[in-house]
């Protein structure tokens, strides 16, 4: 074999080595995920007996891998077709192929984080926080309605909203329903500290009523600074024996948040909820209250004021009022502006 066709072969070779090695870097280190146009990283879901294809759909579908061949090559390299592991994870944007693989091979889940608040029915807190784990609102439906898992957490099926406190919580999207619900109660257990336990006692209020008019409270006022003094009306109301004629309420009996303006025939409603009929606080929260809602009840102010009416300016705020004839005179003129604006329900 001649000197030039040794060096031919050689050099061949060399470059084919080279070619291979390159396309083994590139299959191994090259940003292959979340490239192109998306600005975000991409949360991957694998249910539970997910297989290599359910994957594989999934990160096509949402246009996740740009080199879907590699990434393919790669899993069955790496062993990963046949070690599918469900959770969640994160697909950081310009992750590697190896990078990817290697993190779900592993099952090193990313946790999630859980913020709800502006809730007013279980059914809209079943669906938006059951939706959110892989148990789904179906499961959680069926636990919340019933009476047994909600009296193990101290609470019957209207009350068990009060346990659910608005805030920002970390789960892993394979949490169980059940140990959800118990991450809940421990939550519940931890804000209800001895302090406030005894504030609750001293008004001759339960934890559930605090928060059943803290709902009440949030409903009225979106303002912090001035949530005190609204809970101050109805607690001097309840100590009175008056009835609360919260409008709120009525808008929650009648299921209908669009009501702007409640009028004489929205208090004509049978309901538990209809605080214009029925004296006390109604059986359970009319939303979830935020926890400075719930510690506007607890440190409330000190005041004579039995009324109060939105200010007519629209503010958020309200006028309040010790009697009665000066009420009226403050809603007159709040509802002068209602009809100015064309507000009439």
């Amino acid at each position: 074999m001649s000197r030039k066709l040794v060096a031919g072969i050689l050099i061949t070779v060399s470059m084919l080595l080279a070619t291979l090695s390159f396309y083994a870097w590139q299959i191994f280190k090259t940003p292959n995920l979340q490239v192109g146009d998306g600005d975000k990283d991409f949360a991957l879901l694998i249910p539970r007996g997910a297989t290599f294809e359910t994957v594989m759909d999934s990160l096509q579908k949402h246009e996740v891998v740009n080199d879907k061949m590699s990434f393919r090559f790669l899993a069955r390299f790496m062993k990963y077709t046949d070690h599918v592991k469900h959770g969640r994870y994160v697909i950081e944007k310009g992750m590697t192929n190896q990078d990817a693989i290697r993190k779900l091979r592993s099952g090193d889940q990313d946790p999630m984080n859980l913020t709800f608040n502006n809730i007013r029915l279980k059914d809209e807190l079943i669906a938006k926080l059951g939706n959110k784990f892989e148990f789904g609102p179906r499961k959680l439906d069926s636990l919340l309605k019933d009476p047994a898992v909600c009296a193990r957490y101290g609470f019957d099926t209207t009350t068990i909203m009060c346990m659910f406190l608005p805030n920002t919580y970390e789960f892993f999207w394979t949490t169980s329903a059940d140990n959800f619900l118990d991450r809940m109660g421990k939550e519940y257990k931890k804000f209800w500290t001895p302090e406030r336990q005894q504030k609750a006692k001293e008004l001759g209020l339960t934890q559930t009523q605090v928060q059943t008019l803290a709902s009440i409270v949030e409903a009225e006022s979106k303002k912090n600074d001035e949530k005190p003094r609204v809970a101050e009306v109805y607690l001097n109301r309840l100590q009175r024996g008056m009835l609360l004629e919260a409008d709120p309420t009525l808008v929650f009996a009648h299921r209908d948040f669009t009501i702007r303006r409640v009028l004489n025939v929205h208090k004509q409603i049978d309901s538990p909820y209809n605080t214009y009929r029925f004296k006390g606080l109604p059986p359970g929260p009319i939303n979830l209250p935020t926890l400075s809602s719930i510690d506007a009840v607890l440190n409330h102010e000190n005041h004579d004021y039995l009324y109060f009416v939105a200010r007519a300016d629209f503010s958020g705020y309200h006028t309040f009022a010790k009697t009665y004839e000066e009420h009226l005179n403050n809603a007159r003129i709040y509802q002068a502006e209602l009809t100015k604006r064309g507000i009439m329900k």
